[in-house]
């Protein structure tokens, strides 16, 4: 562990000596390497103190600009040193972690510039890893448009050697394949329904050396929200099997993007369900020699299995815009679940007996039992009231996957988050909402926090034009097409669009095939390719355009790249099952759930524009809603930087 990056006193208060040398930095060593002094920022600092001082939760909502990342980077790094123990700074996705240790990043910034040695390992979700397992059955049995040999081929010798490792060699991660595209890298990646316990390649594994590399980090783990409530997720479930948590024990946790928090926190502390995974599963114990009692309820509820995943296919809807098909509970569906439920509860009273016997490999019971209690939970969820599960079905290679979720999520992040007595840090552009920030609290279940909110330092009013085109409405799609082509060649690309749904860009991606006019343009979509790959194209290629549904939050290309954000519809959320159920549990819909999500993502995609007080260009807004609805367009108008107005 490194030394503190200022002369200790032990008769004065930690956090005061490290706050005095933050001062410091930001008054004097910054500015003396050619960074500005800014007020913003400073003031951030001193707020954070006293999260750090007393061990609290804060809302720190800062503008662009304001550089945020430094100030909680700092305080992070000296409260891990004096309590031995590292920071967490959890990213809203993989491609902001990319963003965060960048060569050209704030980590290297602040190691360069203060001469700090700052030890910051990436803790990145399992399915950013490429599975040994995978990709030998994708060798064998995928279609011919990979060369999947060679990737094979390209891996570090040790993956098929017996021999002792001597050192920790990183392999595997999703960005050293840019590639491939989404669809084929999900061919190769490592999924939820991966058995990783009983893997014969897990010692060699990308991903779990990489586990076992950052854990070793003295400074900084930086992670996903998704992984850092995984971790929490599975915390007891893994202390119980034996394994350690998927992160060590930590001293603080900074959740940038934290507006994104929620969501994460809905996708984790779900269940995913599949025919085929539990038949694969529950055969195992036909492998031991077990009672004839036992073997009839392991046929029995093979079938029963089959039967309601059948009457899950049954009983759905689509939904618009989404892959997720809403489940229609009825008391047919029920009942099916009731039997199934009933047949995984004779199994776990004969597999007690059956471990008495010592009759069963003990690993292969223990992986059972864990993989039933957990679908026991999931379906335990249907015997309560509509409120209080949300669930869907989606298409798989493997058959229909069901997901389920619980319909709140803020008591288990009450409980398991936010009463852990250490500094939690919300850090966003965009948190509150009409100057409140109890929308987010209530949400997340946090009772007691400190907030304060400050303006980005940029002059929006000089550097920034907020346009709402006008075309014939009743040209639809069509109609947005021309006025995005228009508006690409006034800037000569040099534009991110940012789209609602996969749909939409899909839907761009198609019509742009036969728009003459962009022919000489370079286009990049999300999808096609890893996204720190494709962001770093787009960078560097300046008349290029940058397609994507996932950037709304924490893309960084400041300079002449990006001058034109085209936002192609308002970023209302989908009506999908998550979000219908928040919109069932409160009296006003739109007004409650749908309005505040949409004010909160536009207010980030307009952040992608200024990321310098160099930068200028203009943000282009095509929702329909902007000319139909006058509600809308006044909200929309209010969240608008200061002195920038919406023109037609």
């Amino acid at each position: 562990m490194e030394s503190y990056p200022f002369t200790y006193d032990p008769g004065t208060p930690f956090i005061q000596q490290a706050a005095d040398w933050i001062a410091d930095v930001f008054y004097e060593l910054l500015p003396e390497a050619g960074f500005e002094v800014r007020d913003e920022q400073i003031y951030m600092a001193f707020q954070l103190e006293k999260a750090f001082a007393d061990k609290k939760t804060i809302f720190a909502e800062a503008g662009v600009g304001t550089g945020k990342t430094l100030a909680y980077l700092l305080y992070a790094v000296c409260y891990a040193r004096y309590t031995r123990k590292p920071a967490i700074i959890a990213c809203a996705d993989e491609s902001l972690i990319e963003q965060l240790v960048k060569p050209e990043g704030d980590i290297a910034k602040l190691a360069r510039h203060l001469d700090l040695n700052i030890d910051a390992r990436l803790g990145k979700s399992p399915d950013q890893y490429l599975c040994l397992k995978k990709l030998d059955q994708a060798r064998i049995h995928a279609k011919a448009d990979v060369n999947w040999e060679e990737i094979a081929a390209s891996l570090p010798g040790f993956v098929y050697s017996s021999a002792p490792m001597q050192a920790f060699h990183a392999y595997g991660d999703r960005r050293n394949y840019p590639q491939l595209n989404d669809e084929q890298w999900n061919t190769v990646n490592w999924d939820s329904f991966q058995d990783c316990f009983t893997c014969d390649r897990r010692h060699r594994c990308g991903q779990t050396l990489s586990r076992d590399h950052y854990r070793r980090s003295t400074d900084v783990i930086i992670c996903s929200h998704d992984y850092y409530l995984e971790h929490v997720w599975t915390y007891d479930g893994r202390k119980r099997e034996g394994q350690l948590p998927l992160l060590p024990e930590h001293s603080s946790v900074v959740f940038d993007e934290g507006h994104l928090l929620e969501s994460a926190a809905m996708k984790a502390f779900g269940y995913k369900m599949k025919h085929a995974t539990f038949e694969e599963l529950i055969t195992r114990l036909l492998q031991n020699e077990i009672r004839e009692s036992l073997a009839v309820l392991i046929d029995d509820s093979i079938v029963q299995s089959e039967v309601m995943f059948h009457a899950f296919g049954r009983y759905n809807h689509s939904v618009a815009g989404s892959d997720r098909r809403e489940i229609i509970l009825n008391e047919t569906l029920l009942s099916e679940v009731r039997r199934f439920r009933d047949l995984l509860s004779a199994i776990e009273e004969e597999l007690v007996f059956e471990g008495e016997l010592y009759t069963l490999d003990h690993y292969q019971l223990r992986i059972v039992e864990e993989h039933m209690e957990m679908m026991q939970k999931a379906l335990l969820l249907f015997e309560q009231s509509e409120s209080t599960v949300i669930c869907w079905v989606e298409d798989s290679p493997e058959g229909l996957m069901l997901s389920v979720m619980p319909g709140t999520v803020k008591e288990l992040l009450k409980t398991q988050v936010f009463h852990l007595k250490m500094p939690v840090i919300f850090s966003s552009a965009t948190m509150s909402v009409d100057s409140s920030f109890r929308y987010m609290a209530d949400s997340l279940g946090v009772e007691s926090f400190l907030s304060f909110s400050v303006d980005s330092p940029y002059a929006y009013q000089e550097q920034m034009e907020v346009l709402a085109p006008t075309w014939p409405l009743s040209e639809g799609f069509d109609g947005k097409m021309k006025e995005a082509v228009r508006l690409l060649q006034q800037t000569g690309g040099r534009a991110l669009i940012l789209f609602r749904t996969r749909e939409e860009l899909r839907l761009f991606k198609e019509h742009v095939k036969a728009e003459p006019k962009l022919g000489g343009m370079s286009i990049y979509y999300e999808g096609d390719g890893e996204i720190s790959h494709l962001i770093s194209a787009f960078q560097q290629e300046e008349e290029s355009v940058l397609c994507a549904v996932s950037l709304w939050e924490g893309l960084d290309v400041p300079g002449p790249s990006l001058m034109n954000v085209i936002i192609w519809s308002l970023p209302f959320p989908p009506h999908d099952p998550v979000f219908n159920a928040r919109r069932k549990a409160v009296a006003d819909p739109f007004n409650e759930v749908d309005m505040p999500y949409m004010l909160l993502r536009l207010r980030q995609g307009i952040g992608r524009l200024i990321r310098s007080r160099d930068d200028s260009g203009i943000v282009v807004l095509l929702g329909e809603e902007l000319r139909t609805n006058p509600e809308v367009r006044d909200k929309v108008k209010s969240v608008l930087p200061k002195g920038v107005e919406l023109k037609s």
